[in-house]
């Protein structure tokens, strides 16, 4: 059974998307919705049907399920137009602008028996699964310290398409921003590594120096976790010196691995672990099975049919935006904001 997506908005993502979509088996784009002229002239070159209003795609035939690849302040509102359409939802990360909106989509999605999953597709990178896969070897001990971070002189911004506000990620009010844009996927990353830990109190400080001075270019989270060790993301496109990818410590020894401007995972996957004793470096660590992006397509269809979940269900997503939430709220007021450890039902 095939699964008819649409895709709304058919930015740099929304395209992504639609090359991914064309190399699965059973999902195959129905239309695609963006209400500039020349992002719909660009999806009809590629031989997709282009509307310019959601209510136009949400009517077409056959429609069963829409990715939400808007600029983050829309996502809330186009994908419960989509729910309220009965159709299954994919949404870009972030999820939506906060907790209390991500937890009103998944109440709406379960009233309404529909699917609804983020495509947080970081949580299989290859470096972030050999990090995982050290930590649970052992062989660094208690875990004491992770830092995970990205560096550039380089505005968030990249290689957007340029015809609908290319600037948008650095704007507030469309929910632009470092901690956004990397971060989500960081401290989605950096919580999961963690468990059975779980975080329980965060520090921030969000600043725009360089790139924006409406949003943050440099964003610095701290996360206490319940069993002492401390986490930190760090996404600061302000810097010539970008540090290490990852850098962790244990009580048995560190481990770390490089920085890379083009964002390469296998560059960052390329980590050197020192034991505390012998310090002789570890063997490379054998992965869990890494899902790509046209796996979690496929996985989404077949969740959408019944049969199975999503890869990323959406209630997995809750304890990233509450972080999210309290870093904000924490940069803003300057003060440690607790978090609730384990309210993510």
């Amino acid at each position: 059974m095939t699964l008819h997506v649409g895709i709304v908005g058919f930015g740099r993502i929304g395209a992504e998307h639609a090359g991914w979509i064309a190399q699965t088996e059973n999902v195959r784009v129905g239309r695609v919705c963006d209400f500039t002229p020349a992002r719909r002239d660009v999806a009809n070159s590629s031989g997709l049907r282009a509307v310019g209003a959601l209510d136009e795609l949400l009517s077409s035939t056959p429609l069963d399920a829409v990715l939400i690849s808007t600029p983050t302040v829309f996502h809330f509102d186009n994908a419960m137009a989509c729910l309220a359409a009965g159709k299954h939802v994919m949404i870009e990360k972030p999820m939506a602008l906060d907790e209390a909106q991500s937890r009103r989509l998944i109440e709406e999605a379960e009233r309404r028996s529909r699917t609804i999953s983020v495509f947080h597709n970081r949580r299989w990178d290859e470096d972030y699964l050999t990090v995982r896969a050290a930590v649970a070897s052992g062989v660094l001990g208690k875990i004491i310290n992770v830092e995970s971070r990205l560096g550039q002189f380089a505005s968030c911004v990249g290689p957007a398409a340029k015809e609908y506000r290319p600037g948008w990620r650095n704007e507030g009010a469309f929910g632009g921003g470092g901690l956004y844009d990397w971060g989500s996927h960081f401290v989605d990353q950096l919580w999961r590594l963690m468990l059975p830990r779980r975080p329980v109190r965060v520090f921030a400080q969000l600043r725009g120096n360089v790139w924006t001075t409406d949003c943050d270019d440099f964003a610095r989270v701290c996360i206490d976790f319940d069993d002492g060790a401390v986490g930190l993301v760090e996404i600061n496109t302000t810097t010539t010196r970008p540090q290490a990818r990852w850098h962790v410590d244990g009580t048995s020894g560190s481990a770390s691995s490089p920085a890379s401007l083009t964002f390469d995972t296998h560059e960052w996957a390329r980590l050197d672990v020192t034991p505390a004793q012998s310090g002789e470096l570890v063997a490379p660590f054998e992965l869990e099975r890494r899902l790509n992006e046209v796996d979690m397509w496929d996985q989404f269809a077949d969740a959408c049919a019944g049969k199975g979940t999503p890869a990323v269900p959406a209630r997995s997503v809750l304890m990233t935006m509450r972080l999210l939430d309290a870093a904000r709220a924490s940069s803003r007021d300057g003060r440690v904001v607790e978090v609730d450890p384990m309210n993510d039902q």
